[in-house]
Formats: C-alpha cells, sequence, structure tokens
C-alpha cells in the first residue's frame, strides 16, 4: 500500500515539474497510471466462509491488520456443513472456501461447477478414526468386514483399501450419520465398529472415556489434501490482484503462524469465542499441519481415487481436474511475497518455494 501511494505522489511530482515538456511527459504519466491500474484490488469486500474450527491464517492477518492495509474488509458467513458451504459458493452467496474439505469441491467441479483452487488451508488436518477403548487396531483393512460411522468418499481410506485389493465399498459396512457427533455416540452405543470424525471432534473425544484414537487419516496418508481454498473461477478471473493479495496474505499469516505458535493458540481461542483447550488440544497436535500451499499432487490423486470408486459423474473422465489447480497464480503470490518479506525470515520462504516444488511440480 505505501509502495503504492509514494508512487502516485511521484507521478504528481512529475506531471506538475514536466508539463512543458509535452509528449514525454504525458507518456511517462500513462505508463505509471497504468502500472497503478494493474496493481488494483478489485473487491474490497470480501465475504468468507467460516467452520467450527476456523482459519488460523486469517485470524493473524485480521489481527495484524493486513486486509486493512490494503483496503480489503473481510466479511466471514458462518457456516458448518462442507455441503451448505459448496451450495453458498455456487450461489455467490460467498466468496471463497478454505476450510471445507477436497472431496466436495472436487464432486461439485465434475459436476460442471467452474471451481478454482488456489491453494489450501489444512494439508492434514487432525482427523481421527476412534473405536471403543482396548480396540486393537492393525491398519485400514480393519474395517473389512465392520461397520464404520463415515462417508464412503473419504479417498484417505478408501484408496489404501484399494491398494491392498480389497473393494472399499462392498467389503465396509459404511454408516451415515447426520453430524461428527452423533457419529462419535455411534461407536459409544455399539451401533458402529469405528467412527471418522473431523478437526473440530478432538475435544469431545478427549472428553469421553469409552472411546480412544485409533489413527490419523495423515497416518494413513500422509499430505492427503485436507482442506483447499477455493473460489469460483470468473471470480479469480473478474479479481486477478484481489484473489494474489488474499494468497499473499495468508502466506504471511503462515510465516507468523510458524514463528508464534503458542501466541496463535491463544488468538484462536479468542477468535473462535471457545475455550483455549477446544483449540490447543488439536493446534498442539504434530497431525494438525497447515499450509498455503496447493498440494496438487495430493488433489489430483483424491481425484483419481474419487473417480474409481465412483463418486464422480461419467462426465468427470472428460476433464482435467489439473486445469482446475491454479498452480501459477500460487506461485506468483508465492514469488512476489519472497521478494517482499524474505528478510523476515529467510528459513521459512526458502522452504516454502521447496515445498511448492515437491508438492506440485
Amino acid at each position: 500500500m505505501k509502495k503504492r501511494v509514494l508512487s502516485l505522489i511521484l507521478v504528481c511530482a512529475m506531471t506538475l515539474s514536466l508539463a512543458a515538456c509535452g509528449s514525454k511527459s504525458n507518456e511517462s504519466e500513462s505508463e505509471d497510471s497504468s502500472k497503478a491500474t494493474e496493481n488494483e484490488i478489485e473487491d474490497t469486500t470480501i465475504t468468507w466462509a467460516k467452520d467450527n474450527s476456523g482459519n488460523v491464517f486469517l485470524a493473524i492477518a485480521e489481527e495484524q491488520g493486513w486486509f486493512e492495509e490494503q483496503g480489503i474488509t473481510i466479511e466471514e458467513a458462518p457456516i458448518d456443513a462442507n455441503a451448505d458451504a459448496i451450495a453458498a459458493l455456487s450461489a455467490n452467496q460467498v466468496d471463497i472456501l478454505t476450510n471445507y474439505g477436497t472431496t466436495n469441491p472436487l464432486q461439485a467441479i465434475a459436476s460442471g461447477e467452474d471451481y478454482l483452487i488456489i491453494g489450501g488451508y489444512m494439508a492434514t488436518g487432525c482427523m481421527t478414526c476412534v473405536a471403543k477403548k482396548g480396540t486393537v487396531w492393525n491398519g485400514v483393512q480393519d474395517f473389512v468386514g465392520k461397520k464404520v460411522a463415515g462417508n464412503p468418499n473419504d479417498y484417505t481410506y478408501t484408496g489404501e483399501l484399494l491398494k491392498l485389493g480389497y473393494d472399499p465399498l462392498n467389503d465396509v459396512e459404511w454408516v451415515s450419520s447426520e453430524n461428527y457427533s452423533d457419529a462419535l455416540a455411534a461407536v459409544v452405543s455399539g451401533e458402529v465398529d469405528y467412527a471418522l470424525l473431523g478437526t473440530s471432534r478432538n475435544y469431545e473425544v478427549s472428553q469421553n472415556d469409552d472411546v480412544e484414537i485409533m489413527t490419523y487419516k495423515s497416518d494413513v496418508k500422509p499430505w492427503y489434501s485436507c482442506c483447499r481454498m477455493v473460489v469460483q473461477k470468473d471470480y479469480a478471473e473478474k479479481n486477478p490482484n484481489t484473489v494474489k493479495a488474499i494468497i499473499k496474505t495468508l502466506l504471511r499469516g503462515q510465516q507468523y503462524y510458524e514463528s508464534h505458535h503458542d501466541e496463535c493458540v491463544d488468538l484462536m481461542a479468542e477468535y473462535m469465542g471457545v475455550e483455549k483447550d477446544y483449540v490447543s488440544i488439536y493446534m498442539n497436535n504434530e497431525h494438525f499441519r497447515v499450509h498455503c500451499d496447493p498440494l496438487k499432487h495430493a488433489v489430483v490423486d483424491a481425484w483419481n481415487t474419487l473417480d474409481e470408486t465412483g463418486f464422480l459423474t461419467d462426465e468427470a473422465k472428460e476433464i482435467n481436474i489439473e486445469d482446475y489447480i491454479a498452480i501459477d497464480l500460487y506461485k506468483e503470490a508465492l514469488d512476489e511475497a519472497y521478494e517482499e518479506y524474505y528478510d523476515e525470515d529467510p528459513e521459512f520462504w526458502d522452504g516454502m518455494i521447496e515445498f511448492y516444488k515437491e508438492h506440485n511440480l
């Protein structure tokens, strides 16, 4: 922002002092004006879907005033269910999703929605598989012949079952639940053998003496792509500077988070309006890995597993999912952030470049 203000001041000064120079002055003014327009934020009010685990990078950016510096106002819309968030994005009721998984956006794309994955939030969430206390866990093969409260489109588990030679849809009895709390209750009552739970239910699990954690999703599949950052394609096309500014700001948030972790746990408790224990139980867990990267390789793998298990439309076979993952846009934002903020934390920014190469190229 300061650079743009300084640029405009210089333009005005040049216009006054060089007015007598004729066409050269006009050409210089025109070029500087063009540069200012190229970087101008197109959409200054962004509606952001907010789930019940929150986005720590967003919370940090708001606390630090980084969006305000750019003239951007963030309006958060509380939405808990993944399906409701997808519907809100389709109806243009929200501009951006960051906490609603990978499966739902991919299925929406397969059904004809023009969504664009511009980055990520949870690379691996603190997502658990629980069973009654005393249950022995040997691996995902333990699901075979058992009742599992979860969604069979969960590519993390089904993909691994496929690799082991099982039919994940017929060799496992999948039981649907209204929500994670109901799934947990089903394990306690003995209605199901296992329940697959979300990050926000870690505190609830810790308070239940009848169950224990068998595994985390990231134990089953490292870097499985938990939550993607998604916008409408036409939104990105109409507001490229806004989208890039969002990514750069969240990248700053990630750098701050990794160097001020304990402070950010307190910040999230306040931001979410909950007790510190509620957020610290997952934020201080090694399985909770948040990262802005799009994770193209993981997303493509998820797409292929969903296709193989029949959870994408027939039309999906004609879709190249890589066309819906904006790694070039993300890399452009990352490169700019690298140049602007590198001196603040060289090790972090070098690591971000290497991580991008590993997970996208």
